[in-house]
C-alpha cells in the first residue's frame, strides 16, 4: 500500500503528513542551515567570477600577442586615431569636409547657378542679354 501511495504522490511521501492535515515539524537548525547554504552559494558565485576573469585575462594575452605579431590595433585605438587624423586634417586645410564648413560661409548652390547664368549671358548678343536680365 505504501508503494501505491508513493507512486500516486509522485514520491512526495514526506509531505504526506501536511497533506493529510498533520502538523509540520520545524527543524531548530533550519535558519542556520539556510545561512550556510546562502554562504555556500555566494562562495560558489565568487569562485565562478574569479575563474571567468582569469580566463578572460588569458584570452586577452593571446589576443595581444596576435595583435603584436601582425601589427593590428584594438578597435578603440583605431577609432581614436581616425578621429585624431580627421581633426588634424581639418585644421588649416583647404580641402576640409563639407560638414566642417559653417553654414553661410563659402560657396552656396544659388551663387553657383547665378554665376553660370551670368557666364552664359555674356556670350549672348546684346538684345538677348537685355531680355534675360528683365
Amino acid at each position: 500500500m505504501d508503494f501505491v501511495m508513493k507512486q500516486a504522490l509522485g514520491g512526495a511521501t514526506k509531505d504526506m503528513g501536511k497533506m493529510l492535515g498533520g502538523e509540520e515539524k520545524e527543524d531548530p537548525d533550519a535558519s542556520k542551515k539556510e545561512e550556510e547554504r546562502q554562504e555556500a552559494l555566494r562562495q560558489q558565485e565568487d569562485e565562478r567570477k574569479a575563474k571567468h576573469s582569469r580566463m578572460e585575462a588569458e584570452r586577452e594575452k593571446v589576443r595581444q600577442t596576435i595583435r603584436d605579431k601582425y601589427g593590428l590595433k584594438k578597435k578603440e585605438e583605431k577609432e581614436a586615431e581616425e578621429k585624431a587624423a580627421m581633426e588634424q586634417a581639418c585644421e588649416g586645410s583647404l580641402t576640409r569636409p563639407k560638414k566642417a564648413i559653417p553654414r553661410g560661409c563659402g560657396d552656396d548652390d544659388e551663387e553657383d547657378e547665378e554665376s553660370i547664368l551670368d557666364t552664359v549671358l555674356k556670350y549672348l548678343p546684346g538684345p538677348l542679354q537685355d531680355m534675360f536680365k528683365k
